[in-house]
């Protein structure tokens, strides 16, 4: 089997320490770990096995279908476990079976969903407080309180819209907001606070906090230090190596041009691997050494700047994400978020995990 060219090697120890982290700030309860996405890009089966094992009871998933994938996945390591599995997105007619079968706790997010649900049967109940996405509405609430009050609900849960800024009015409004609704269902935990939720303060944790981001290394205080530990680091081979003169433009629309004479690496990674187009100029790493990205990005190709650099070879690793360069700072460079960076690695990187 030939070596995989791409290596995206998963840190579970660290990955269960920012767990573990998140889950002392818990001011009122518990923690549980969003996994959606396939547990954002890093395999939702070995991450959840991995919090499983540290303790961690109950997690989150957007579709039904990731539901099932991580139920079944769970059974064949943990058979005498049953953790807690909701989905977030909810069910849609006719897969009420489905969860039943796989005992899924469906995320009830509109009066369409709460008719459609069988009425003894357990789920999680959403209202919206301010992010205007999923969730019943504040008068749907008031409306169908009678109904919910008689339902077997294990949860209420709502989202912030803007925990990653702590000084935003609408925090204030989304805990009052949330707090209001749930004192109108006696015994009945709550859950507002995911990742950058968490450090807006004991007032917002509630019961449950349900971090996602942060549980991967990402920064749930931007502006401020990251309290998380790395988790991941992706490394690729050089393929080849040329020397140009100056004045030799390198990748497509030649929109890059040596000034100096220069040595540029070529290695197998581009934007069909999840590589932003626009990251020309980021900073990638050999050795510990900056390499930059010099030219377009293209589909399977990345050309890098190695002047000087005796460890630039065919076949010597380059860090695109690792100690020097994390997932905030990918999304930073790729115009977006850390959240996208992650969830883009294509499956053509080989996963690796370690503890």
């Amino acid at each position: 089997m030939p070596t995989p060219a791409t290596l995206l090697t998963i840190d579970l120890a660290a990955l269960v320490s920012n767990w573990r982290l998140l889950a002392r700030q818990a001011a009122h309860g518990h923690c549980a770990a969003v996994v959606k996405a396939d547990g954002y890009g890093l395999g939702a089966v070995e991450v959840a096995a991995a919090l499983l094992a540290a303790g961690c009871t109950q997690f989150f998933v957007a579709h039904l279908a990731e539901a099932i994938a991580l139920r079944t996945g769970l059974k064949t390591r943990f058979p005498d476990q049953r953790p807690s599995i909701g989905v977030l997105n909810g069910h849609f007619p006719g897969e009420q079976a489905e969860f039943t079968a796989h005992d899924l706790l469906s995320v009830i997010n509109s009066p369409a969903q709460l008719a459609d649900w069988p009425a003894d049967v357990p789920a999680i109940l959403q209202i919206d407080t301010g992010m205007s996405r999923l969730g019943l509405e504040a008068l749907e609430f008031e409306a169908l309180l009678p109904e919910v009050r008689r339902r077997p609900f294990t949860l209420l849960m709502s989202h912030f819209a803007c925990a990653d800024a702590p000084d935003h009015p609408l925090n204030r409004q989304q805990i009052e907001q949330f707090g209001a609704a749930l004192r109108q269902l006696p015994g009945l935990p709550g859950s507002l606070a995911a990742s950058s939720g968490i450090f807006l303060g004991a007032e917002a944790h509630f019961d449950l906090l349900r971090p996602g981001y942060a549980l991967y290394g990402g920064n749930p205080t931007p502006g401020r230090p990251n309290p998380m530990a790395a988790v991941v680091r992706l490394s690729t081979p050089i393929l080849q190596i040329r020397d140009i003169p100056a004045g030799r433009a390198v990748g497509y629309s030649a929109r890059w041009v040596s000034k100096t004479p220069s040595r540029i690496a070529t290695v197998p990674y581009g934007y069909a691997d999840g590589l932003p187009r626009v990251t020309e100029g980021a900073i990638f790493h050999l050795n510990g050494q900056p390499v930059p990205v010099v030219g377009r990005v293209s589909m399977d190709l990345i050309t890098l700047d190695v002047t000087g650099i005796a460890a630039a070879i065919p076949g010597a690793e380059v860090d695109i994400l690792g100690p020097q360069r994390d997932i905030d700072q990918g999304g930073a460079d790729g115009g977006t978020l850390g959240y996208e960076i992650l969830t883009s690695i294509g499956r053509r990187a080989t996963r690796r995990y370690g503890t």
